[in-house]
C-alpha cells in the first residue's frame, strides 16, 4: 500500500520543448497510475523581459497570472498531468554564495506558497516529491509540502554543467544526504552519488519507442537518398570530438553528415564552410523527428572521452535503434548494454571505417535486433524500474508492499 496520494515533480526544464526530456517522459508514464503535478521551469524576471521583447519563448502571461498558470495535459490513453508555471523568480545564479543563498530562500518561499495553493486545489495532501536535478531549490524545499518522501532524480553530473555547477555543486552534497533516495541515469553516476546517499539506484534513460519506430516504418516505404546520410540527433556542443568528425567528413566525401538540433560548437560550424557534405538542420519538435531519421542510413555519437561524458547514458542511442539505424559511437561511457548491437571506435580512422560498415549494415536480423533492443528500453519499462525503486523507499511505500 503506497503512502503517497500524488507525485509532485520539480525540475530544471520546461515541459514543452524541441527534444525528449527524461523527467518529462517519466512523468508522462507515471500519469497512467498516479496523479502528477509538474512544476515547470522557474522563469526569472530577466526571462520575462526577454519574453516580452520576443527574444525568448516563454509563457509570458501565465508567469504574471494574466492567464491561469495551471494547465492540464491529456494523453491518448486518457491519463493526464497538471503543469504549473511558478511565479517569476529573482535572477540569482550570477551572484556570489551569500547573497545567492539569501535570495534563493525568497524564491523558494514564493514558489512553495503558490504550490501549496495549487496542491489544495488538486487535493494533493501527501505527495511524493521527485526532484529533477535541482538541488538549489530542492534543499530549502525539503519538508515544506507535507511530502512523505523525496527522491533526487540525477540525470547529469552537476559539477560539470557550466551554468549549474557554480551553486548546484555547493547544494548537491547536503541535498544528497537529506533525501530518501537518489536515482541516476547511469551506473557511473550511481557510484558517484552513493558516496553521500546509500539509497542510490540506477534507472537508465529510455525511449519513446512508438514515436521513433515510426522512422523505420517510413523508411521502408520510401527510396533511400542517392547520397547516404549519417545523422546526429541532439545538441552538438563541446562533447563532440571535433577532430574525429572532421576526419570522417574529409575522408568520406560521398556521405552526407547531418546534424539535427542546436549547434554550440563553433568548430563544427566551420566545417560546413569547408566541406559541402556537412549540413545542419534546426531543432524539431519530437513528433517531427521520425521523417528526418527515416532519411538516414546510419547514426553516430562522436563524443569526446572525458569525466563528463563518462557519466552519460545518452537518450539518442535508443532513439536511433528504435528507427532501426546502425549506430557507431566512441567508447565515452559504460555502454556494455549495447554489446553486439552498436559498434564502438576510439580513433578517427577506426570511426570512419566503422561508419562504412554501418552504412552497409542492412541485414534484417541486425535491424530487428536493434529495434528489439530499443523496445526493451522503452520509457514504459523505465517507469516500471523507477516504481520498483519507489517501493524500496520506506517513507513512500508501506513495508508490506516492498518488493
Amino acid at each position: 500500500m503506497q503512502q503517497f496520494d500524488s507525485i509532485v515533480c520539480l525540475g530544471q526544464t520546461t515541459w514543452e520543448g524541441d527534444f525528449q526530456k527524461a523527467v518529462v517522459q517519466l512523468m508522462t508514464e507515471f500519469s497512467a497510475r498516479y496523479r502528477v503535478l509538474y512544476i515547470d521551469y522557474q522563469y526569472t524576471l530577466k526571462d520575462w523581459a526577454m519574453g516580452v521583447a520576443g527574444r525568448q519563448d516563454m509563457p509570458v502571461q501565465e508567469a504574471v497570472r494574466l492567464k491561469n498558470p495551471l494547465t492540464k495535459k491529456t494523453f491518448a490513453n486518457g491519463s493526464e498531468v497538471y503543469v504549473w508555471t511558478p511565479p517569476l523568480m529573482l535572477p540569482v545564479n550570477w551572484m556570489s554564495a551569500k547573497p545567492h543563498d539569501l535570495l534563493v530562500q525568497q524564491n523558494v518561499k514564493r514558489l512553495v506558497k503558490g504550490l501549496r495553493r495549487v496542491m489544495r486545489e488538486l487535493n494533493m495532501a501527501r505527495p511524493l516529491v521527485i526532484n529533477g536535478l535541482n538541488p538549489v531549490f530542492g534543499l530549502p524545499m525539503l519538508h515544506q509540502l507535507n511530502e512523505c518522501a523525496t527522491i533526487y532524480y540525477c540525470f547529469d553530473e552537476i559539477t560539470i554543467i557550466n551554468w549549474m555547477s557554480r551553486h548546484g555543486s555547493r547544494f548537491e552534497p547536503d541535498y544528497l544526504r537529506s533525501v530518501d533516495a537518489v536515482v541516476t541515469t547511469s551506473e557511473t553516476l550511481r557510484r558517484s552519488k552513493s558516496a553521500l546517499q546509500p539509497n542510490a539506484y540506477c534507472v537508465k534513460n529510455g525511449v519513446n519507442f512508438d514515436l521513433f519506430n515510426q522512422a523505420y516504418q517510413i523508411a521502408r516505404q520510401q527510396p533511400a537518398p542517392e547520397k547516404p546520410i549519417v545523422g546526429y540527433l541532439g545538441t552538438a556542443d563541446n562533447r563532440i570530438n571535433l577532430s574525429l568528425v572532421e576526419h570522417c567528413v574529409r575522408t568520406m566525401p560521398d556521405v552526407t553528415f547531418q546534424f539535427v538540433g542546436e549547434v554550440h560548437e563553433p568548430g563544427l560550424l566551420k566545417l560546413a564552410s569547408t566541406y559541402s557534405n556537412v549540413i545542419f538542420t534546426p531543432p524539431h519538435q519530437p513528433a517531427d523527428l521520425p521523417p528526418l531519421l527515416a532519411q538516414m542510413q546510419a547514426a553516430m555519437i562522436p563524443f569526446v572521452c572525458n569525466e563528463h561524458t563518462y557519466t552519460i547514458y545518452p537518450l539518442k542511442i535508443n532513439e536511433y535503434l528504435a528507427a532501426g539505424l546502425p549506430v557507431v559511437s566512441t567508447p565515452f561511457s559504460l555502454l556494455d548494454d549495447f554489446d553486439g548491437v552498436i559498434e564502438l571506435a576510439d580513433s578517427p580512422e577506426k570511426f570512419a571505417q566503422a561508419l562504412r560498415r554501418a552504412l552497409a549494415d542492412s541485414n534484417p536480423e541486425r535491424v530487428n535486433a536493434r529495434i528489439d533492443m530499443a523496445k526493451n528500453n522503452s520509457w514504459s519499462r523505465r517507469a516500471e524500474e523507477f516504481e520498483a525503486v519507489i517501493r524500496q523507499v520506506p517513507n513512500a511505500w508501506a513495508k508490506e508492499a516492498v518488493l
